[in-house]
């Protein structure tokens, strides 16, 4: 739970809209009234504390002639540390979240073949001995915006 006003303020800002800019943090800490430090010793902090993953573009993966996938995985509870964060180290992956379901973890994987994404589940498979994942690959991408408040 994140409890101080600044970070939330900085979450709620840097997810949209992010400055294209040499020196984009500057820009964010002048809207938010800090200073370029500040904001960046706050994200780094944010960062260990594992509430950011990543700060990056967002692109449409069929646009780049990537293709894109959705992922359910059956992880029993004493595997799912190993699991997502052998999932995490992949760079294709976008998105990873547990639900409570029997497909208990989520995750997106985008690469620039059909072939990598499976290669790349079955590594997944092999490093975890995960073996039920199932692979549900976009028919049709809609984009839509994903911020969430805090």
């Amino acid at each position: 739970m994140i409890e101080d006003q600044t970070s939330k303020n900085i979450l709620n800002r840097i997810q949209a809209d992010f400055p294209i800019h040499p020196r984009p943090y500057k820009i964010l800490a002048e809207e938010l009234g800090l200073s370029e430090d500040q904001l960046i010793n706050e994200i780094e902090l944010m960062k260990q504390e594992l509430i950011i993953r990543r700060i990056g573009g967002n692109f449409s993966p069929d646009r780049l002639g990537f293709y894109s996938t959705l992922c359910a995985a059956r992880v029993a509870p004493d595997k799912i540390e190993l699991f997502t964060t052998t999932v995490n180290s992949f760079s294709g992956v976008t998105h990873n979240y547990q639900r409570d379901h029997q497909y208990n973890i989520w995750f997106t994987f985008i690469a620039p073949s059909v072939e990598k994404i499976k290669e790349s589940l079955e590594t997944i498979s092999q490093k975890t001995g995960v073996t039920e994942i199932l692979n549900l690959p976009a028919t049709h991408v809609f984009k839509i915006a994903a911020n969430f408040k805090v």
